[in-house]
């Protein structure tokens, strides 16, 4: 590829046959009546969106209310205000009955040959044990729990078992330094921290406790570390802190498997996430729990038609948004199965995302534009000889591919049968916001394209504050109304809140 130079890329992509002939949204036109059956009436739209993907114990009394102009008062976002619910009964409980043997999450690790397929039963029980842990704790409702960990099935089970007792978690990227995850504790005074002896790059083991327990110095808020066993004598001696370490399987084991989820309000805390803010500390986006999840289990399987059958495959860390909708709370919540991959794209070679797919047998795969550069600079050896033919929908986050990346990944991996969605989003929004819907909207290649049923974007004239109405525009690229999935405040900080993403452009 590196030496043909410049790729002459076609203006569209046709939707191919086989993905159009079972995706849930078929046509251009579908989708259009969709997204003005939307327009017409947004409440109707979101209740029927939530009666169709969530479980709630009791029902909501109001679909929406929110005010986005800081002309009028503050800031506030709900979605279904009176209703009860509890995120890890949706994504666990209520699957047993009909797919309690059916893979929720499998693990792949850093070494090949390295799996764990665990069950939506087995998950369960496990969530359970550790939300048990963590009530012996004294956690609480409300209270914060922060979770610095790789990608090991253990990260998901805190997640979850945070949301099954009210919990709020705030996952820390493993690959953060101990003064960033110093921060993101202090700002949340999260009581427990829960972590990896050690995680794995590549070939080699490199300490995580260690970083944690330097963190933890200037923690004041930290009552106990909870450590998992990961890489055990790969990395020499750990220092222990008697009465405030705890190992993992050793609380587990004191525990029962039994445990009753907590009734959630609908705008409840679910989690905090921080991104790094480009401006001094890091801002705390908070989550909440009925909206966060409807639109993630929305997004999730209508922007990649996911079926019942069908094995997804979200390449990302749970240290980041992506990780966090979907890896675990979107597919589980769907009831797919997902694959958690602790590993790198380049280790043992170049290959290994490729050998995955092929073992797997993945339909979906969603990776980052970096990762697929990175592996299509080394050439087409790589995938050489790989059966790649179970792949039905590619997908792509982060930023723009190049059009020499996009061709690469359409035509080797894709094998010119897969659609490449696009998906515009960040933190703040939850889920997808802007993406071609793939059995519906031909590609355009390295172009999100369309918004999601349920989103209004609009082009303001930096300048004037105006709308941009040309076909053709420059501006900023706004949202006019609320959606579900939309971050509700920076944790802490409502007035920055307001100023970094309302009073730019008022309304």
């Amino acid at each position: 590829m590196g030496e043909e130079g410049k790729v002459e890329l076609k203006e569209v992509y046709p939707v191919p046959e086989r993905v159009r002939d079972i995706a849930y949204i078929k046509s251009r036109e579908e989708y259009e009546k969709l997204y003005q059956e939307y327009l017409a009436d947004p409440s109707a739209w979101w209740a029927k969106q939530a009666d169709e993907y969530v479980t709630f114990f009791k029902k909501w009394d109001k679909v929406e209310d929110f005010n986005f102009d800081v002309r009028k008062g503050p800031i506030h976002i709900k979605y279904f205000e009176g209703a009860k619910l509890n995120v890890a009964y949706n994504c666990l409980d209520r699957h047993l009955e009909k797919r309690g043997d059916k893979v929720a999450l499998q693990w792949v690790g850093n070494e090949p040959g390295e799996e764990k397929a665990i069950t939506y039963r087995q998950l369960h029980q496990e969530v359970c044990k550790f939300a048990n842990v963590l009530k012996a704790q004294g956690i609480k409702k409300g209270d914060r729990v922060c979770i610095y960990m790789p990608m090991v099935p253990e990260a998901g089970v805190a997640m979850l078992a945070c949301a099954r007792i009210g919990a709020v978690h705030t996952v820390v990227f493993g690959g953060f330094s101990p003064d960033a995850l110093a921060a993101r504790i202090n700002d949340s005074k999260a009581r427990i921290l829960v972590v990896c002896d050690g995680t794995f790059r590549g070939a080699k083991a490199v300490p995580q406790k260690k970083d944690a327990d330097t963190a933890v110095k200037d923690c004041p808020s930290i009552e106990k570390v909870i450590v998992a066993q990961r890489v055990g004598d790969k990395i020499g001696q750990l220092d222990w802190t008697a009465g405030r370490d705890l190992w993992w399987h050793e609380e587990m084991a004191k525990v029962s498997d039994q445990c009753e989820p907590e009734w959630m309000d609908a705008e409840d805390p679910l989690f905090i996430l921080y991104t790094s803010g480009s401006t001094g500390q890091p801002k705390g986006a908070l989550h909440t729990t009925a909206g966060y999840l409807l639109y993630t289990a929305y997004t999730h399987k209508l922007a990649f038609d996911i079926h019942e059958k069908d094995i997804w495959w979200c390449t990302a860390d749970i240290g980041w948004v992506t990780g966090h909708s979907y890896v675990i709370y979107g597919p589980l919540c769907n009831g797919s199965t997902s694959l958690m991959f602790e590993g790198v794209p380049n280790y043992p070679t170049y290959s290994r995302f490729w050998q995955i797919v092929e073992k797997y047998k993945v339909t979906q795969f969603y990776t980052a534009p970096t990762a697929i550069r990175a592996i299509a600079k080394e050439g087409n050896k790589w995938v050489e000889g790989i059966d790649l033919s179970s792949l039905r929908i590619l997908g792509s986050v982060g930023e723009p591919l190049n059009p020499e990346a996009w061709h690469w990944y359409h035509s080797v991996i894709g094998r010119g049968q897969c659609p490449i969605v696009d998906t515009w989003w960040q933190t703040e929004t939850g889920g997808f916001m802007i993406l071609p819907l793939p059995g519906a909207i031909p590609i355009k290649p390295a172009m999100a394209t369309l918004p999601i049923m349920g989103v209004v974007p609009v082009l303001v004239d930096d300048a004037t504050g105006e709308e941009v109405t040309d076909l053709v525009g420059r501006g900023a690229l706004c949202i006019k109304r609320a959606w579900p999935g939309f971050t509700r405040t920076i944790y802490g900080d409502h007035k920055r809140f307001q100023e970094t993403y309302f009073e730019p452009f008022p309304g």
